[in-house]
């Protein structure tokens, strides 16, 4: 009996989405377990090329995991206990601050009537409050301090993630997968460590720079704005901006617009040569996602996993995107998801055709 090809193929579709409505739908449901098994795998990839040049070196495999995991437990235990901290303050203080931005609002709407700029004050009250934004920041900060109180269940996974990693290409070889395919997993493996760790390189950077200029300036809870900065450039070019709206309105209402104007020069100068100078000298232009893609990557990610996932929604689309590079089926999902048109010359064939 013959199956027309065409119903084959729609059939095929069909089972696919289901299997991918299936996981997702786990994923969510089983997110307090997936989200401190993502972080350890990000920060394992993070950790995996200082401990590879620590190998090199000649340093004893345990003696190199312990120094990296005297590092992480002083990361996560210090920065976590400043969030909490932190946070816990912010929030103390919040309904202040909201009502110090809505008060300024209402003056703002009355200067622009002398101009007869009419404005609905409930409108803008309704549709757009700057103070939400504030808080959106301040429960994302605690998802993430939420996340970290299993810091003990992922410095562990991240050990035994290390300690596995300089055998897993030979199991996989052992599972007789082909030569071919355990080079492009190793570069795909590569690819992720390199384009993780010059991010967070990257992103550090633009969170120290950020801190020390609103300790110059004078604006509260700097250290605090820096750590989100830091957090939030993993989003490219929404991520900057979001991280700039608090400590904007942080500074407009407690010293006015003088030190606003100075915050907000600050953050476009950084986002200038960080983000759009410096970057993409050392990320290249190929790691890049469309806008499209970020924004959906943020809701998709944020929906499944929490705050958490909307910080790693990122670098989890980075990841499924170089992936999808490695293999010549999958490469033209990749080009979807990139921001920019390859050359003609990389042109490929679609999956299916010779």
């Amino acid at each position: 009996m013959d199956i027309d090809q065409n119903e084959f193929g729609n059939g095929r579709i069909i089972i696919i989405l289901a299997c991918a409505v299936i996981i997702i739908a786990g994923m969510r449901a089983a997110s307090p377990i997936i989200v401190p098994f993502l972080l350890s795998i990000f920060i394992a990839i993070m950790c995996g090329r200082p401990f590879s040049w620590m190998r090199r070196k000649g340093v004893p495999a345990f003696l190199g995991i312990f120094i990296i995991i005297v590092i992480i437990f002083g990361v996560i235990f210090g920065v976590g206990a400043y969030i909490s901290a932190s946070v816990s303050d912010f929030l103390q203080q919040l309904p202040l601050y909201q009502q110090r931005i809505h008060v300024l609002m209402i003056m703002i709407i009355k200067w622009l009537r002398t101009f007869h700029i009419y404005i609905s004050e409930r409108m803008i009250l309704q549709y757009f409050d700057p103070g939400s934004i504030m808080e959106i920041i301040a429960n994302l900060l605690s998802g993430l301090g939420s996340a970290l109180t299993y810091a003990f269940l992922i410095i562990f996974t991240v050990v035994f993630i290390l300690v596995e990693s300089s055998s897993f290409s030979k199991k996989v070889l052992m599972c007789g997968t082909s030569l071919r395919s355990q080079v492009t997993i190793d570069r795909i493996v590569q690819s992720m460590g390199k384009y993780i760790a010059l991010k967070t390189w990257i992103s550090l950077a633009t969170g120290i720079v950020v801190m020390l200029w609103l300790m110059e300036i004078g604006v509260n809870y700097a250290i605090l704005w820096g750590v989100v900065a830091f957090l939030l450039n993993y989003i490219p070019n929404i991520g900057p901006f979001i991280a700039a709206i608090p400590p904007i309105l942080l500074s407009l209402v407690d010293q006015g617009l003088g030190s606003a104007g100075l915050v907000t020069f600050g953050f476009i100068v950084i986002k200038t040569v960080i983000g759009d100078i410096l970057e993409p000298i050392f990320m290249g232009k190929g790691l890049s996602l469309s806008m499209l893609v970020v924004i959906l990557s943020l809701i998709f990610w944020g929906w499944v996993l929490g705050p958490v996932g909307v910080l790693l929604s990122v670098p989890l689309t980075m990841i499924f995107k170089i992936t999808c590079e490695g293999f010549p089926a999958t490469r033209w999902i990749a080009i979807l998801l990139g921001s920019e048109v390859p050359p003609a010359q990389h042109k490929f064939d679609a999956p299916g055709r010779v």
